[in-house]
């Protein structure tokens, strides 16, 4: 099987390639056979280029694209969701007709930040959307245009690993740091750790599967303030040390939902089993996070 990841030296992107080419990711237990694999930078492919696209599909002639590129900065889309949009919505709708043409699958990554947070049960994949954020709209055009052309998303959510800067690598920073930290206790969502994302778009790729939307979330739920008393416990810091705070105390550009939780009855439509509890999947990644680069 042919892939092409754009993205793929980002947190996810990184961690995919790693797996498909038979690298480090091996570690963690799944079966990987070393596959061919281009996962051009962002300097050689510019996702928004839709000429670089179709030429980047043509010539590595790809049987499935993972689309690991996008604009990242929640806060900063609310005063530039023109750009954003033009990365999350219009690059994919390009990139979803040039895979539809050539007979690639493509897989577009998405966000919880899709819904409102209103919720108090799981999101099934089929509950009406409603962002509450530029971002979210954004990501919301994208997931349309993908679908347009018969192709999957999957959605996922607080998402960490061993490259590039996420949560866990600030409660990191901030354990040896402070005396204390404060962590907001009124937004609900699910850890996913990108070593368990990436073996799942694996398995979906290699499924028979409709196309369609998949929710991409480590099992379970906490609040951030919960996952921050996991990461001190982790280092072997009191988790006490984390003083729990409202959002209103914290305000930010872009408005968070309260509740992400995701439903993930969807994988059944491939055969596939959903993802484990987010605290089993902490614990095998762990060690990957302590000595992973961070970059």
């Amino acid at each position: 099987m042919r892939w092409l990841v754009t993205g793929g030296h980002g947190m996810l992107g990184t961690d995919l390639v790693e797996l498909l080419r038979g690298g480090p990711m091996n570690e963690t237990g799944y079966e990987t056979v070393p596959e061919t694999v281009a996962a051009p930078a962002r300097d050689e492919l510019d996702v928004c280029d839709p000429r670089a696209v179709a030429a980047a599909v043509e010539e590595h002639k790809p049987d499935v694209v993972v689309n690991c590129a996008g604009w990242t900065a929640v806060d900063a889309a609310e005063g530039h969701e023109a750009e954003a949009r033009a990365v999350n919505g219009d690059a994919v709708a390009s990139l979803a007709a040039v895979c539809a043409h050539y007979g690639a699958r493509l897989i577009q990554i998405s966000t919880d930040y899709v819904f409102d947070g209103t919720a108090s049960e799981p999101y099934p994949e089929g509950h009406p959307v409603s962002p509450v954020n530029a971002y979210g709209r954004g990501k919301l055009a994208g997931e349309r245009a993908a679908l347009a052309q018969g192709h999957h998303v999957v959605r996922t959510a607080w998402l960490y690993g061993a490259h590039g800067r996420n949560f866990v690598r600030t409660m990191m920073r901030l354990a040896a740091e402070r005396d204390h930290v404060t962590v907001v206790d009124d937004q609900i969502g699910q850890p996913t750790w990108t070593g368990d994302l990436v073996a799942q778009l694996v398995r979906l790729a290699r499924a028979d599967a409709p196309p369609g939307v998949y929710h991409g979330t480590n099992a379970g739920r906490t609040t951030w303030h919960g996952f921050a008393r996991e990461i001190f416990a982790a280092l072997g810091a009191d988790p006490d040390r984390v003083r729990p705070i409202g959002s209103e105390r914290f305000p930010l550009p872009a408005r968070r939902p309260a509740f992400g939780v995701l439903g993930h009855e969807g994988w059944a439509r491939a055969g596939l089993s959903p993802m484990r509890d987010w605290r089993a999947a902490f614990r095998d990644a762990w060690p990957s996070m302590v000595g992973g680069s961070g970059q």
